[in-house]
């Protein structure tokens, strides 16, 4: 039948009117779809991924924090300051918070809700030794230091392990859709192509035939394919751009200051523990002082990511907190080695003051000790890490804007250009009745 019909001209245009009308519409929904799916890619980078990323880091760095804090608290002795034990409660709270809150964007299996399970677990036993720890000082028994020693044991081996793959398992997922997001939209441009390579061909052929310049539906036609071509290639190079923009100036720094915050935790909970350990663990060969070895390698990963965090800052406001810190980091060595030097001397009192600041000192002597330096390393390193995290939400909801209203427009665009080219077939069928 459809051989037939394509045996008079008559048939023939309608054939080609339903080719046209087809190819347009299929243009506008494969359009509509693919942009629709690199839209959600990047609402997902924005709104789901990055910020699950950004708290899988906040657990490791709560957890850090609250292991380094206990350790500040039982050196202060008998009595731990409020301060203390506030931000070590403050700690645990934000890391089960943020648990709960990643436990809810799983569906209960896949490695991150593994190590979620885990964390849950863990964090419970880890606080017990921590109280543990703290029951035996407040009545000076030595057993205090061992307590404390196995709860930064759990920490260092089982809880910030698990943090750290669950860091890994989110930072996956998002990268998984910044590559989504930014995928070309081939199918969608090949159909394009194929639909204005028709259209013009059609067009030609009615011109050759006839001698008739133009056909005003066919011509709404084309205008439609080009236009949703243009807003197809345009939207998804500016998408492309925002979030690669975010991707080399945001998430690039962001991963590189947790890393910072990270190794400046870990070296403060050891420095602490030299102290409360006082040189009786060793490292595995019986050389030195393991807390004083771990203590020497976190302060040079620190030293690195900060090294490396700079190099990636693209304006003032980004180098600025990262300069001070470099200059704390600097001055919380040099600290160290004061305190490491009256405690080898048999200064124990001396040294602990030089690391926690002396009991009951004002705020110029407490700004003289090694604990002084690393708040201010901590808060400039917060600092930096939210300019990076704005940088890179800037960066990102550019790309998401970019591709707002193109799906509904692609499809609009695609059923109007399907029917500009049924009427302006229909025209020269016209002619034939």
């Amino acid at each position: 039948m459809l051989r037939a019909a394509a045996t008079t001209e008559p048939g023939r245009l309608r054939v080609l009117g339903a080719v046209l009308a087809l190819l347009v519409l299929a243009l506008g929904t494969v359009a509509g779809l693919e942009a629709a799916d690199r839209a959600s890619s990047a609402e997902d980078v924005v709104g789901r991924s990055q910020p699950l990323s950004a708290d899988a880091a906040a657990i490791y760095r709560s957890l850090a924090d609250a292991d380094s804090t206990a350790a500040t608290g039982f050196l202060a002795g008998i009595q731990e300051p409020a301060e203390s034990r506030a931000r070590y409660d403050r700690d645990l709270a934000t890391a089960s918070r943020l648990l709960v809150k990643a436990a809810a964007s799983t569906d209960g299996s896949g490695e991150s809700a593994r190590e979620i399970t885990a964390l849950n677990e863990l964090l419970p036993r880890y606080a017990g030794l921590v109280e543990r720890a703290r029951a035996a000082n407040r009545q000076g028994l030595p057993l205090g230091g061992a307590y404390l020693r196995y709860a930064n044991q759990e920490m260092t081996t089982r809880l910030l392990p698990a943090a750290e793959r669950l860091y890994a398992a989110e930072t996956a997922r998002l990268h998984q859709d910044d590559d989504e997001a930014r995928a070309w939209p081939y199918l969608a441009l090949g159909a394009g192509v194929l639909a204005l390579g028709v259209l013009v061909w059609a067009q030609r052929r009615e011109y050759r035939r006839t001698n008739r310049v133009f056909s005003r539906g066919l011509l709404a036609a084309t205008a439609a394919t080009v236009v949703v071509l243009l807003w197809l290639a345009g939207a998804h190079t500016v998408a492309r751009s925002g979030l690669g923009s975010a991707q080399a100036e945001g998430q690039r720094s962001l991963q590189l200051l947790n890393e910072a915050r990270i190794s400046s935790l870990k070296a403060r909970a050891n420095e602490n523990l030299t102290q409360v350990a006082r040189g009786a663990v060793l490292t595995e060969d019986g050389k030195d002082d393991k807390y004083e070895a771990e203590y020497a390698r976190g302060m040079t990963a620190l030293a690195d990511a900060l090294g490396r965090a700079t190099r990636f800052a693209d304006d003032e406001a980004g180098r600025a907190p990262l300069a001070e810190a470099t200059a704390r980091v600097a001055e919380w060595r040099e600290r160290h080695a004061a305190a490491r030097k009256l405690g080898e001397a048999g200064d124990y009192q001396g040294a602990l003051d030089r690391i926690i600041g002396p009991k009951g000192a004002g705020p110029k002597e407490a700004e003289q000790s090694a604990g002084y330096s690393f708040d201010q390393v901590d808060a400039a390193l917060e600092r930096a890490l939210a300019h990076e995290q704005d940088e890179f939400t800037r960066s990102a909801r550019g790309a998401v804007d970019a591709l707002t209203g193109l799906p509904l427009g692609a499809a609009a665009l695609g059923a109007l250009g399907a029917l500009g080219a049924v009427l302006g077939v229909n025209r020269r069928l016209a002619e034939y009745r």
